[in-house]
């Protein structure tokens, strides 16, 4: 049995902004190559940005849920952030981030801590998981969640990578242990992910608007997709092929 890609996203900025791709090439051991490139600490954060560190650090959607509607673009060493209640921020994270947080500072609860610098560690993007990964999500899963909300929801919650059409719902979760080739690249799957508040949000508005967690929590567990490493670099296109090997 096989599926196919059905979209491929990357997030320059953790947790600020998503960016649709029609195809992008891996790289063995990395994370997608533009995917949180950069993370936005907050000013209780204990790391440094000289190596990877766990989300507590950073901000984020489930305790911002207004940065779950910016839409981003990457060109470069540039990022182009939108937001429907601020205006279009074009800027160099390494370099500008005094214009970044006065931009963001709006959309941040004034009961969380600040955002306080940009970081970025050499060689790496800041996934969720201690290992560099790539989030694979299943369009059948969405739409079982849309079911048991009885109501649409954007794809753009889920913060997914490579999203694939035509498996089986849930169908994601037997593939630990196992190697998934999508495209001319081979990833091996190693965790669920699981979910917390910022599936919650509205990526149009930045409203907390529909209890995903809830909707998981009826099929006795919270969690949405996979995270895997690549194991075979190469090429993929929206349209590709998935399949278990």
């Amino acid at each position: 049995m096989s599926g196919t890609v059905s979209s491929l996203w990357r997030h320059p900025i953790k947790s600020h902004g998503r960016e649709a791709l029609s195809q992008v090439t891996l790289i063995p051991g990395q994370t997608m190559p533009g995917d949180r490139v950069w993370a936005v600490a907050h000013e209780a954060a204990k790391t440094d940005g000289s190596e990877w560190a766990p989300c507590f650090n950073f901000s984020r959607g489930s305790k911002a849920p207004q940065l779950m509607a910016i839409s981003a673009e990457l060109q470069g060493d540039r990022v182009t952030l939108r937001h429907p209640q601020r205006p279009d921020l074009g800027f160099a994270p390494d370099t500008e981030q005094e214009a970044f947080l006065d931009w963001v500072k709006p959309l941040m609860p004034a009961d969380r801590a600040a955002s306080a610098r940009i970081v970025r560690v050499p060689g790496r993007g800041m996934t969720d998981s201690d290992f560099p990964s790539i989030s694979l999500c299943n369009m059948a899963s969405h739409r079982a969640v849309e079911q048991k909300l009885d109501r649409t929801l954007s794809i753009v919650r889920w913060r997914g990578n490579i999203w694939f059409e035509g498996l089986p719902l849930w169908d994601e979760f037997d593939w630990l242990g196992r190697d998934v080739r999508i495209g001319e690249a081979v990833l091996r799957v190693r965790e669920r992910i699981t979910r917390c508040m910022a599936t919650t949000a509205n990526p149009e508005t930045g409203e907390r608007d529909a209890d995903t967690l809830r909707a998981l929590n009826s099929w006795d567990h919270q969690d949405f997709g996979v995270y895997a490493e690549v194991v075979q670099g190469g090429e993929i296109r929206v349209n590709d092929e998935v399949q278990v090997l």
